[in-house]
């Protein structure tokens, strides 16, 4: 499965994909309502409200194929003549002509949310775009005007001038939408013009990789190309999402589609009409996932939350008393369910209000509050953890087996600073093999990962790493909590206190 932006110039390949490009939001009420005799009052008067949305760009032509022949070749002075008869050959081969380039174009839809033209679109419709024009349900075509975008919800602001008042949406309350639910979508799917398509919510917070703040609408209301950034509506007539991806096996609608809910794009949208960009909360922290074993090995009953991998200095967080190692359980009152939560809670938070956070520290509940900052692109936290090569096992002096966790670890010393490329100030104790049957290989940890921490004790020898881990043998623990420098930054790893032989399974 890959997953690709919708781009018309971009065939799209019979593999599964995900295209942005479509989707669904809702509405609520206190009882689920009875299917509706007809969708043709609500769309008679919602069509006028949709638009069409054409963009275009100039793209360097291709210079000829990817491929050469070979001095000599019998091929070689019929190729070159084929080039220079299509002014790619001789001419510029000496300079003199510069590379040819042709203007691209693309397809979406949007909707209007003010009478004097302004508009919503999905920011991958316009991305990159020089020249933007929109169409109205009356054929009019007019040029639009970017006021601002954010590529992290995926959502972008237009304007066009007109004379006349516009027919135009109000925003619903997407968190008010429930699993079952009719939702309505139009668009310009295919270039065809206002469309009119029809189902139900079909899922609700669906997280599909494609940013930080993921909480899709799902519906099974045909979404097709050209249906991104048109809107989903409620039954009420409110606008309750963005269409905005689809998932299928060639681009075309199988009754998966995502919409940007409006509790998110709404925001969004006011942020950069009032100052041309998002602005968005920020705590400082590098958080991660509370896995089971996490949560067993910290003493939390439930697995929900986000730890604090990492505090960044002099951030409000640091400044507030937040420390590695905490798990934080609700922030504002809103309790975070799990740790992709945190972010777009902190995200809508007004910068600079004092918030009350719960966290989970040394076994109990602790409150303290926090001066919200305001986020920068390079303050985003990260979330991410990747892989590190693999190194050949080879036994250095200094190296202890830990047989319970599956691990060889070795104080730091020059062979190894060498060996797994750390730098000249690196200490503590590194993981120098990993056994591939253990619970460790299979939660990520790697050799050359340096071990920080075990049981929330600051560790830079093997006697002290092996000691923490009788420790917590000696205490009847399951698991043992270590946080460990990877190539992706410190990350507290919940580890299994038994060998796992996956070849016995």
């Amino acid at each position: 499965m890959r997953k690709a932006f919708y781009n018309p110039a971009r065939k799209l390949s019979a593999a599964l994909v995900i295209v942005l490009f479509g989707v669904t939001s809702i509405a609520q009420s206190a009882y689920a309502r009875g299917a509706p005799d007809s969708f043709a009052d609500m769309a008679e008067r919602l069509l006028p409200t949709v638009v069409n949305i054409s963009t275009s760009q100039l793209v360097a032509d291709r210079q000829g194929p990817d491929f050469q022949f070979p001095p000599g070749s019998p091929f070689e002075d019929l190729f070159r003549d084929f080039m220079e008869r299509n002014g790619q050959g001789k001419g510029q081969e000496q300079g003199q002509n510069a590379p040819k380039k042709h203007r691209a174009t693309a397809l979406g839809s949007g909707f209007i949310i003010s009478a004097d033209g302004y508009i919503v679109t999905n920011n991958h419709v316009i991305d990159g775009a020089d020249e933007i024009s929109v169409t109205l349900h009356d054929n009019e075509t007019l040029p639009a005007k970017l006021i601002g975008r954010d590529a992290k919800t995926d959502v972008a602001l237009l304007k066009v001038d007109t004379k006349k008042d516009l027919p135009f949406v109000k925003w619903g309350d997407s968190d008010k939408a429930r699993v079952g639910e009719w939702a309505m979508a139009i668009g310009n799917p295919f270039g065809l013009g206002g469309t009119v398509t029809a189902g139900i919510i079909s899922a609700r917070n669906r997280d599909i990789n494609q940013g930080p703040y993921d909480d899709f609408i799902q519906t099974d209301a045909s979404i097709n190309r050209g249906n991104s950034g048109g809107p989903l509506f409620n039954m009420d007539g409110d606008v309750i999402g963005i269409n905005s991806a689809i998932y299928s096996p060639s681009g075309g609608s199988v009754g998966i589609g995502f919409a940007i809910p409006s509790a998110i794009a709404e925001s969004v949208v006011d942020q950069i009409k009032e100052y041309g960009r998002p602005r968005r909360g920020w705590l400082g922290v590098h958080i991660q996932t509370v896995t089971d074993d996490i949560a067993d090995s910290v003493g939390l009953k439930e697995s929900y939350g986000a730890m604090v991998a990492g505090v960044t200095k002099d951030g409000p967080a640091e400044k507030a008393g937040i420390k590695q190692g905490d798990v934080i359980l609700k922030f504002d009152g809103k309790k975070v369910e799990s740790m992709r939560r945190l972010p777009r809670i902190v995200a809508e938070t007004k910068i600079g209000k004092s918030v009350d956070v719960e966290l989970w520290r040394d076994g109990e509940k602790k409150d303290i509050t926090v001066d919200l900052g305001e986020l920068k692109e390079e303050a985003a936290a990260d979330n991410s953890t990747d892989d590190q090569q693999e190194q050949a096992p080879v036994q250095t002096s200094s190296e202890a087996t830990i047989d319970a966790l599956g691990l060889k670890v070795a104080n730091v010393d020059d062979d190894l600073r060498q060996r797994f490329n750390l730098t000249a100030d690196t200490e503590g104790v590194v993981v120098t093999d990993v056994d591939t049957a253990s619970f460790s290989a299979e939660k990520g940890v790697r050799p050359g990962d340096i071990i920080l921490e075990a049981s929330h004790q600051s560790v830079s020898t093997v006697d002290e790493v092996q000691k923490a881990v009788k420790s917590a043998q000696d205490d009847g623990k399951r698991t043992i909590l270590m946080l460990i420098e990877t190539s992706a930054g410190p990350r507290y790893f919940g580890l299994t206190l038994d060998k796992q032989d996956k070849k016995d399974k």
